[in-house]
Formats: C-alpha cells, structure tokens, sequence
C-alpha cells in the first residue's frame, strides 16, 4: 500500500526559488503549492489541509513572523518551517518562539535543499506522532467511559438480582413460616424453623448488599447483627428462654465468606437453643467475632448451659453438624470445642482467604 501524499505550501516571495523548492519536493513524494504572499498564503492555509508550510521571513506587505501568528491561530495548524536569509540567530529564535516547527538559513548551497526537506519531514513527522499519541489518548477514554458505563450497569443488574433474590427468599420463608403454624407436631415445627434459620442466612446477605454500594464485601459485624434478627423471628418462641447476645467487629468480607461464616454461626445458634439450656432455664447464647492474630478471624458461639451430656444422644440426623463442617471446609476453618469450658464454647478460626488454619 502506498504512503499518502502530504501536502505542503511554500510561502515565498522569491519565485524562482520556490519553483526550485516544488520540484524537489514533488520529486520527493509531496503536493506542493506555491504562493508570493504572506496574505494569500493564509488564505490557502485556512482552506487547505496543509502537512507542513514553509515560510519565508523577509516577504512584501507582511513579514514572516506575522503569518506564522496567524497560522498558529488555525483549529489544527501545520507546522511551520521558517526560512530566513539572515544568518543572526534572534530571527530564528524569534521565528521558535512564535511557533514555527524549526527553521533553516536560506543560502545558496548544495546543503539547503536537503536541510529543508529533513526539517519538514521531521515536522511532519512530530505533528504525525502528536496526533497518533492524542488519537491514542482519545480512544483510551472512550474504551475506559465504555468501561464505566458497562461497569455501572453491571453495578446496576447486579444490584436488582440480589433485591430478587433477597424478595424471592423472603417469600419462602413467608411459606415456611405459614408451615411452622400448621405443623402437626414439635418436630416438624422444629425442622421447618431451622429451614427457615439456614434460608434467613443468605437472604440476609442479599439485602445487606442490595442496601449498600459495595457488590463484592459486606460489613461482617452489620451483618451478623441482621442474622440475629433473623434467628429470633425464625426461631420463635424456642428463644424465649434464650438471650441471643451477638458482638461482632466491623470488617468487610466477600459475599460468598460472608454466606458460609452465616451458616455456621446458625447452625451454631441453632444447636445452643436446641440443647443448652432444659425447658423452663432461661440463660444466653452468645457470638463473638473478631479479628485476631495474622489475618485470622476468630469466630466464637458459646452458652452457660448443661453442656454436652455423654449419657444423651443428640437430636436430630446431625445435618447442623454436617452443614458446619462443609462451611468450614470451604473456609478452610478449624473449628475445636473449648473443653474446659463449663457449657459449650465453639471455637471457629478462619484465616485469610487462600490461606488454611492451623
């Protein structure tokens, strides 16, 4: 493919000169226009989209310095190779000042020729990578507002399933709980509430991440505060005897850690109100969640109750125990039992993501 031609315009009152410059541009590759003034040079400029101009200084009517003003004021003007006559250099500085792209001295030589065809080529060629470089620029805005735009509508889609979610969990928690009231004995009450618990668990984080602005983290203290909530509506009156104490540090974890370190302090909470305390023994069940030592947080549930009585069978298929254990391994967690404790001290060390508790 072959290069364009680029266009330039000599500004010279010396015509015989400038029939010298045109053919050994145009031998070169360019379109050259010649004009004698420096006011019809303005005006082809105005009209034309010139690749370079070159400007004599010393021109009748109107010097050189003052055209190269006027090209400067243009919406995207050429560069200007000025060309003077005189040997001093407080013309060519004058001429850099002004604008002009570079400048060489008019002299009869062997040497002019090629000076001035390297010093409107490397013009060209500077003005060439400025508009590369701010096309560059230009495009890498556009792809980044794009970006932003589809970012916010992601933002936004993202926002309205989880408000979705959350209603649709709400709803069949709404059923279960209908359920629960017309359960036909205790332990299908029981069963149907700790479904409604574990359903409460995520349905929590869904509205939590519907109200905040973060889509990746929520506050894990507000969060477990909500839980709790949750689990005394749930529960109903199994925790009328049962005081649920929750304190829980601010710290921000991602949506799936949060949903995992929900179920096991539910599974937890649930188990506490099953078999701590006998019927008619008021006392508290309490979650404690903080951030310790080396990234690892340390998550408690403990009760002042009986304790685990070896001469009892527990309750239940044990699904609490699985549910906890397949959260913990997800968490990749080390859940212990505070033996010396007098009730039941749960013990739940989770370390920073990608990392495993020892």
């Amino acid at each position: 493919m072959s290069e364009p031609i680029r266009r330039l315009l000599n500004i010279d009152d010396d015509e015989g000169l400038g029939r010298v410059v045109k053919k050994e541009f145009e031998r070169h590759g360019f379109k050259v226009d010649i004009v004698l003034t420096g006011e019809a040079g303005l005006v082809l400029a105005r009209e034309t989209d010139y690749d370079a101009v070159i400007l004599d200084h010393h021109m009748p009517g109107q010097d050189g310095l003052d055209v190269l003003v006027e090209i400067g004021k243009l919406p995207d003007p050429p560069p200007v190779v000025y060309v003077t006559g005189e040997a001093e250099g407080r013309v060519a500085v004058a001429a850099l000042k002004a604008g002009a792209a570079d400048y060489v001295i008019k002299e009869a030589s062997a040497n002019f020729l090629p000076l001035l065809r390297a010093a409107v080529t490397s013009a060209i060629e500077q003005r060439e990578g400025r508009h590369a470089r701010a096309k560059a620029e230009a495009d890498l805005r556009a792809s980044r507002d794009r970006f932003e735009n589809l970012a916010a509508e992601r933002e936004v889609l993202i926002h309205e399933i989880n408000h979705r979610i959350g209603n649709s969990l709400q709803l069949v928690s709404a059923f279960l709980r209908l359920q629960v009231s017309n359960a036909p004995n205790e332990d299908a009450k029981t069963a149907l509430a700790n479904a409604m618990a574990r359903i409460g668990a995520i349905g929590s984080v869904h509205r939590q991440l519907y109200a905040g602005g973060d889509l990746r983290t929520i506050d894990l203290g507000r969060y477990l505060d909500n839980l709790a909530d949750d689990l005394r509506r749930a529960i109903g009156p199994a925790t009328a005897s049962v005081e649920l104490i929750v304190k829980a540090q601010s710290l921000p974890v991602s949506t799936d850690r949060a949903v995992s370190i929900g179920m096991v302090v539910t599974e937890l909470v649930l188990n506490a109100v099953k078999y701590a305390y006998p019927p008619g023994v008021t006392g508290a069940v309490r979650v404690f969640c903080r951030q310790g030592d080396g990234d690892v947080l340390e998550l408690v549930v403990e009760d002042d109750g009986q304790g685990i009585q070896p001469n009892i069978p527990p309750k239940g298929g044990g699904l609490g125990s699985r549910i906890v254990d397949m959260m913990a391994a997800k968490l990749q967690a080390a859940v212990t039992r505070d033996e010396g404790y007098a009730g039941v001290r749960t013990v739940v060390k989770i370390p920073a993501p990608g990392r495993e508790a020892t």
